[in-house]
């Protein structure tokens, strides 16, 4: 019997340690998701910009450092404008050049032109009507032997080039009462349209030569400096948005089907303990990953998670990029897919 209890005993010590091992961990595991609450652990994320130049010049100008606070619409630096502004003059020059070839064409020859056709077509009439006369004068008189031949051929001669002039004067005034051809306008008006879109284009490229903030943010680096030469490769700031904020943290599966876009949820963090930041899940991944580096322990080293967002309100801007987080989900909470869009953080 004694060896009996003494074989027991061991075993029946391993089964009791085992089973207060099992337990310890079970509340452990549990405390922090008990009942109708799901408490998430993640740090602060936001979304990063690079902000550079679309054209290659020098900078001129700098205007913020890094933690500078901008918003939507600060000029935040600009190039050397001086070779893009003398392009831009050049190409108004010729847009003002042509416009005023379509213009000519359009209104047609001036009636003080047409008049001046109508007197050189009827001093050319009369001329050719004089040079006529005097050719058969001449040549009646070569037939009475009066003048020689010669005289009678000149006078032919003349009065045939007199008309020549005639028919040239009539065409040209007929084409002035015409005006120009469709064709030659229709050509003029292409070239004109050729000439404001490359105004366009210079334009265009001047008024890249600011960089603007494409949203509020803070700057996070400050990458040049006047005089570098900027580039669409080459990134100026770094710039951090301050909307939308959120929390990245993960579940893991079993926890999944407990929560559900657009669940409100609260967010603290140990810079400021006894500050409750309001917040809703905005996002839950359709793909499992393993436990991040960053936040795993042994225990959950190879265990599958989902990546969650909750995105945050931060009306003092006292949340930062990596910040820890805890954030404490009400599972009690009726299911609203729409409520997931994202909305004000006035609205929540």
């Amino acid at each position: 019997m004694n060896k009996r209890i003494k074989f027991l005993l061991p075993l029946l010590v391993i089964v009791i340690a085992g089973a207060t091992a099992g337990y310890l961990f079970w509340q452990r595991t549990d405390s922090n998701n008990a009942g109708d609450t799901l408490t998430l652990h993640g740090n602060i994320d936001i979304r990063q910009v690079q902000l550079a130049f679309n054209g290659s010049e020098r900078i001129s100008e700098m205007l913020f450092q890094e933690g500078d606070r901008v918003n939507k619409g600060d000029l935040l630096a600009s190039l050397d404008k001086t070779r893009l502004q003398d392009a831009t003059d050049q190409a108004a020059a010729r847009v003002a050049a042509q416009q005023e070839v379509v213009a000519r064409l359009k209104a047609g020859t001036r009636r003080e032109e047409i008049r001046q056709l109508q007197a050189e077509a009827e001093a050319a009439r009369v001329t050719a009507a004089n040079a006529e006369r005097t050719s058969r004068r001449l040549a009646e008189l070569t037939t009475q032997k009066l003048t020689a031949q010669e005289q009678a051929d000149n006078a032919r001669a003349a009065a045939d080039a007199a008309k020549a002039k005639l028919r040239a004067a009539e065409e040209a005034l007929r084409l002035a009462e015409a005006g120009p051809r469709k064709e030659d306008i229709a050509a003029a008006e292409a070239m004109l349209k050729a000439d404001q879109a490359q105004l366009a284009l210079v334009q265009r490229q001047l008024s890249d030569a600011d960089l603007y903030a494409p949203a509020d943010g803070v700057i996070q680096d400050r990458l040049l400096e006047p005089g570098d030469m900027a580039s669409p490769q080459r990134p100026v700031y770094t710039l951090a948005l301050t909307d939308p904020l959120w929390v990245r943290a993960y579940v893991g599966e079993t926890d999944l089907g407990r929560i559900h876009p657009g669940m409100r949820a609260a967010v603290h963090t140990d810079s400021f303990p006894d500050k409750s930041y309001d917040g809703w899940i905005g996002f839950i991944s359709p793909t499992a990953e393993f436990t991040p580096k960053s936040v795993e322990t042994r225990e959950v080293r190879t265990d599958l998670v989902y990546q969650v967002r909750i995105f945050v309100c931060n009306p003092q801007n006292q949340l930062r990029l990596g910040m820890p987080a805890v954030t404490t989900i009400d599972l009690s909470q009726a299911s609203n897919e729409n409520a997931a869009q994202r909305k004000p953080c006035g609205d929540r």
